[in-house]
């Protein structure tokens, strides 16, 4: 800043000069804009051509891959739509009408990022330096979301965080360049803890299969402190195995299956569920117990079937018959259906409703200055989407917006192809909010 105003000062006595050299006045006005304003990140040098940069990572190998690939198409989806001024860009009051952001077409590169934070690093770490990215996006992994979170901050470049459930993501490690709409594992626990009361009962015997990492421990911190405290159940403890390098679950599931729980909570995610659910038949478990999947991944109902799934309570962020009562939601299930001839899964929802109320924040902001944008979005604007009124709030940049809770539907109550899940309760978003911020502490300032 200080020498930004040091130059400002040098040309205005240049001027000044002229100008009294040519018996004019010496006064010369500087514009506000550029008198005022100071550059920070990759703003105002992103935002002077005719298009702006978006940095995009999502895992399209390793074991949330499938979940990856699903992500990455909602943000295809909505940059087309923000680009032409279709779909949901032609609902938002902010926007509505128009092609591009500003006037400025919306061009973005992705990474595959392995489901692991280096490779989703560096990449971003290039997007900011050599593209000028004035926003960065995507991640399905908590680990990877937190430490884009901390590069962004570094970088002061703003972030729409992609799919995380981990309670630090908005807790201890939120930033202020950050803002994340996936439910935390808090607010999914608390959804689900009543509906699980209701459908499997009071003071059951829980034991869980937990990842070793940020979003694993969130999930069993979470779900057993809100089934312990509301429902009585008391926790057999957990089996944990290394994210990442898992693919036998033998020695686990057996402690799973002799463990006398009633319940078994299966945290894993992705590939991991997957795989572990369908040893977990071989083991007998679901002969025991019921099996509740806090956070369900978004092709675990295809990539199982009913016959491991139907039955099985979980939360999504989003589902897609949320068309059949949400008029936003139509538009964003029939649009991606039509160009991608499946009905959209939560990450594809992630993606595609971020960059929609970035855009939002943008064109009310009238300006990609990061630190005016990042003021709106904490300024609380309600904005109607898939799954109804959205907005952020300023002490922890959490979304608040509703929490999906599903039950996996039978064979015989599938109606098509992708009809997994039923919707047996749609929480709101102040209904389960952390009160406390989880440990975060949101600087006041940038």
């Amino acid at each position: 800043m200080a020498q930004r105003k040091k130059t400002s000062v040098s040309r205005r006595r240049v001027l000044q000069g002229a100008a009294a050299a040519a018996g004019t006045l010496p006064f010369i006005h500087v514009p506000h804009s550029l008198a005022a304003e100071e550059a920070i990140g990759n703003w105002p040098t992103g935002a002077k051509g005719s298009s702006v940069f978006v940095g995009v990572t999502t895992p399209l190998t390793g074991p949330y891959s499938a979940d990856g690939i699903d992500h990455l198409k909602g943000y295809q989806l909505a940059i087309e739509h923000l680009n032409e001024g279709k779909g949901l860009a032609a609902h938002v009051p902010s926007f509505k009408g128009k092609k591009g952001l500003l006037g400025k077409k919306i061009v973005y590169k992705n990474a595959d990022t392995q489901t692991q934070p280096n490779p989703a690093i560096q990449a971003q770490t290039n997007f900011i330096t050599q593209d000028k990215a004035i926003m960065i996006a995507g991640s399905l992994s908590s680990a990877v979301a937190i430490a884009i979170e901390k590069l962004a901050q570094r970088y002061k470049v703003l972030n729409m965080v992609g799919c995380s459930g981990a309670n630090e993501t908005t807790g201890v490690d939120c930033q202020k360049f950050a803002f994340r709409s996936q439910p935390s594992a808090y607010m999914a626990a608390k959804a689900l803890a009543p509906v699980l009361g209701k459908e499997i009962g009071r003071n059951k015997k829980a034991i869980y299969l937990v990842p070793d990492y940020a979003y694993g421990h969130s999930v069993e911190h979470s779900t057993g402190e809100f089934t312990e405290k509301e429902l009585g159940w008391k926790s057999l403890g957990s089996q944990v195995y290394p994210f990442g390098k898992t693919t036998d679950y033998s020695s686990y599931l057996l402690n799973i299956a002799n463990s006398g729980a009633d319940v078994f909570v299966n945290v894993a995610f992705g590939g991991e569920a997957v795989a572990s659910i369908k040893q977990a038949k071989q083991f007998g478990i679901f002969d025991k117990m019921k099996m509740v999947v806090p956070n369900i991944s978004a092709f675990q109902g295809k990539e199982l079937g009913p016959e491991y799934m139907g039955g099985v309570y979980g939360t999504m962020d989003f589902w897609w018959t949320l068309s059949e009562t949400n008029p936003m939601a139509k538009i964003f299930v029939d649009t991606f259906h039509a160009k991608f001839n499946y009905r959209p899964s939560w990450p594809a929802h992630i993606a595609y409703t971020q960059m929609m109320v970035w855009a939002d924040a943008v064109a009310r902001a009238k300006t990609f200055n990061p630190a005016k944008v990042i003021a709106e979005l904490e300024a609380g604007h309600k904005l109607q989407m898939p799954l109804g009124e959205v907005w952020y709030r300023k002490e922890d940049h959490q979304q608040v917006r509703a929490v999906p809770v599903v039950v996996g539907k039978t064979k015989a109550e599938m109606r098509n192809e992708d009809d997994f899940f039923k919707i047996v309760g749609l929480t709101p978003g102040p209904e389960v909010m952390p009160p406390d911020f989880l440990g975060c502490k949101m600087p006041t300032s940038i």
